[in-house]
């Protein structure tokens, strides 16, 4: 898989801004000193910032799946569906072996966590998806010159994403499977990939699908 250089918008591997987050992943490194153990760069596609159309956010990376593997959702279940679907809709080819050295690769796609680090129990707090997005989501965004349309999955990748387009987020509330207009693009929504959220059943797959199927008809106009 071609990788693509990192730009300046990326965090270093030790990034200082989140005290609680760094020093999570310190005590990390000291227990498993073979996992990525650090922010979690941006999965974009083989042509680059300038060939993605769409835009997935998720919420943070996950402790034993893109903490570990240093790729957005690759390791643990989430991504078992996110990247099936996303091969269903063409949005990625090559064969999703959960790690980050197999050959899959995105198609006119990019996915990116509103926050980088892995954060305790999975919930970050509201400073440090404030810092995250200031420092590097924002900016980030920018870089997509040829974006049209951005999945957000769950409640605060949807703030966060709506806050750095320049929205107020009362005006733009998340709901599953909701399409709203913003900054020229269009904000689809959808309830996480998560094994709790497909297990309590408040995602199913076909549930997913249909978001990914409003997408790709959106894109194909």
């Amino acid at each position: 898989m071609t990788r693509v250089p990192a730009l300046e918008t990326e965090p270093p591997r030790d990034c200082p801004l989140c005290p609680r987050l760094h020093q999570f992943i310190a005590d990390w490194r000291v227990r498993e000193p073979e996992w990525h153990n650090a922010p979690v760069p941006t999965f974009l596609p083989e042509g680059g910032h300038d060939a993605v159309t769409l835009l997935i956010v998720g919420l943070a990376p996950g402790l034993r799946g893109a903490n570990k593997t240093g790729r957005p959702f690759t390791g643990d279940y989430a991504g078992d569906l996110l990247y099936s679907t996303l091969k269903t809709f063409g949005f990625a080819k090559g064969e999703y072996e959960a790690r980050p050295d197999d050959n899959l690769s995105l198609v006119d796609t990019a996915i990116i966590n509103a926050v980088r680090c892995v954060p305790p129990e999975n919930k970050p707090v509201g400073a440090e998806i404030n810092t995250c997005r200031q420092h590097f989501f924002t900016p980030t965004l920018k870089h997509f010159k040829n974006l049209r349309a951005v999945l957000t999955l769950g409640v605060i990748a949807h703030q966060s994403t709506v806050r750095a387009l320049g929205g107020r987020v009362a005006a733009y509330p998340f709901t599953h499977g909701g399409e709203q207009s913003l900054g020229g693009l269009s904000i689809f929504s959808s309830y996480h990939c998560s094994r709790y959220n497909t297990n309590t059943g408040r995602l199913t797959e076909e549930m997913f699908i249909s978001v990914f199927r409003d997408i790709r008809a959106f894109l194909n106009k």
